[in-house]
């Protein structure tokens, strides 16, 4: 094990440019996720499981809207990340 950049962090490799990565995906994929939830939860509650569904509705609910708020974040922040990566 080298301790040289420990002791001398000129001695150090340089870091890593960072990598361009579409969050859209990612908040979509876990929208539709949390959507799906949302629809088996109501419909599970509607069947008369007033168990939990009430409550995991409420959160299923919360997921879809946090979501759909990033999605529209990620959309309004694209420009500054797009010009910042070329």
């Amino acid at each position: 094990m080298k301790i040289a950049p420990i002791v001398d962090p000129h001695a150090r490799r340089p870091s890593p440019k960072p990598m361009q990565v579409d969050l859209r995906k990612a908040f979509i994929l876990g929208t539709v996720l949390w959507t799906i939830a949302l629809i088996v939860c109501i419909c599970l509650w509607q069947f008369g499981h007033n168990l939990w569904f009430r409550t995991s509705t409420v959160i299923c609910a919360f997921g879809v809207v946090i979501g759909l708020l990033l999605l529209v974040w990620e959309f309004f922040d694209r420009s500054d990340y797009r010009r910042l990566g070329k």
